[in-house]
């Protein structure tokens, strides 16, 4: 009840008007917040830019994910299983400023990426959007491995053997029915990664100068709380359409 009183505050401060001489907030109802919004381009870029990485973290976790959760759940020896499962779930214990400083580190001038490149004259500008596109994929790849592996272990083995025994090779068993039977677990880990990567705000200001929507909420919301409460809207909305076609695919019969 907290939360959603903390919330519901936030949201309807959305709402409100900010004193242009003192700051200070004025509770008059007003529209002028979300108008601002929509018509000032920095606020539109800014959202564009967040969903592009949102989408790029996505895709990337479901490649990276796919074939480890694979691995886990149809090939890998139940001891083994046990082991990948724990490893997966290991970076979940660390702190997240942990890791997000340890990446930051990593991604430094004199960190390891750039010490592993300097042998062959090349270098990487970690404190870029590349640089965060890879923490962020770092960061919320066990959120995609684990509803993926769910997934695929609750495939029948018996629906594989029948593929097989009806000519179905390998490439053609896995198109045709592994990955139908797991793209509800798909869409299930992408609710994580796209939500968690379009609110974040401490790792964009850790690793890059550009703006994302957390960022900028965050940075405004001392000045102009109103505005920044009115775009707090914009990932809530995305989130909400989001997740509307996420049950529509039954993403959360995975979960």
């Amino acid at each position: 009840m907290v939360y959603f009183g903390s919330l519901f505050v936030l949201l309807l401060s959305a709402f409100w008007d900010t004193n242009s001489f003192t700051g200070e907030i004025v509770h008059t109802f007003t529209l002028e917040n979300f108008q601002r919004i929509f018509e000032q381009p920095v606020f539109r870029d800014v959202a564009w830019r967040t969903i592009q990485m949102a989408v790029m973290v996505t895709l990337a976790d479901i490649v990276l994910a796919f074939p480890i959760a694979y691995y886990m759940a149809r090939i890998a020896s139940p001891r083994t299983r046990n082991l990948l499962v724990i490893a997966v779930l290991m970076p979940l214990w660390a702190n997240y400023l942990v890791k997000a400083y340890a990446w930051r580190t990593i991604l430094s001038d004199g960190g390891m990426i750039n010490w592993v490149l300097e042998p062959i004259g090349l270098s990487f500008d970690g404190y870029s959007t590349v640089g965060l596109w890879l923490v962020f994929t770092y960061l919320w790849l066990p959120f995609m491995i684990l509803p993926i592996y769910a997934g695929l272990e609750r495939i029948p083995s018996s629906l594989l053997e029948a593929s097989a025994d009806l000519g179905g090779r390998s490439f053609t068993t896995f198109r045709k029915v592994i990955l139908p039977l797991a793209f509800p677990a798909v869409v299930a880990g992408s609710i994580f990664t796209f939500s968690l990567t379009l609110g974040d705000y401490i790792a964009p200001g850790l690793i890059t100068s550009e703006q994302f929507i957390g960022t900028v909420i965050y940075n405004i919301r001392s000045q102009a709380l109103p505005t920044a409460a009115a775009y707090s809207f914009v990932p809530i909305v995305i989130v909400v359409g989001y997740l509307l076609v996420a049950r529509r695919l039954k993403a959360f019969d995975s979960l």
